[in-house]
């Protein structure tokens, strides 16, 4: 397939996806906060079926984090 990861914003409600991903990880200890964001990004990287850019996607997310 080979496309290219999607940078520029491309969500129709990017507020509304941030509050409902907010409001996932209400109440949950830490641990079962990071279950719950593997899990997710298992569910949506098997959506995406691309492993070039599911590559490319974690050196941006690498690049855009803190350095240590």
């Amino acid at each position: 397939m080979s496309d290219k990861l999607i940078l520029s914003p491309n969500l129709d409600t990017a507020d509304g996806f941030f509050d409902a991903l907010a409001r996932a990880h209400d109440g949950l200890e830490k641990s079962s906060s990071d279950a719950l964001n593997a899990r997710l990004i298992f569910l949506l990287a098997n959506h995406i079926g691309d492993n070039e850019v599911l590559d490319q996607a974690l050196k941006a997310a690498q690049n855009s984090g803190h350095q240590r």
